[in-house]
């Protein structure tokens, strides 16, 4: 397993972290999704500090999240539903 120490900075603090060599792409633009949002959180809003500004992109990012994962669900259990109708008309047409 190939690991490497990268450092990225997320609100102006750089963190040292030990990752795989294949997570270093994904990481790195997490951070800077992260800073981008940040910057444009702060550009936008009066917000008296850091923390706060952490606070709503980590809000924004997980009921961005939760949204994604319930419409995950609700299109798996559309494709459930049509694989078992295939299934169904594939078992009435073989007996």
């Amino acid at each position: 397993m190939d690991e490497l120490t990268i450092t990225v900075t997320i609100a102006d603090r750089p963190y040292r972290l030990n990752i795989r060599k294949e997570e270093e792409e994904g990481i790195r633009k997490a951070a800077k999704t992260i800073s981008e949002k940040i910057k444009q959180y702060s550009d936008n809003y009066a917000f008296n500090d850091r923390q706060d500004l952490l606070a709503m992109v980590c809000l924004e990012f997980a009921n961005s999240s939760l949204v994604s994962e319930e419409k995950l669900f609700k299109s798996e259990d559309h494709f459930v539903e049509r694989l078992s109708r295939i299934d169904q008309i594939l078992s009435n047409s073989i007996d």
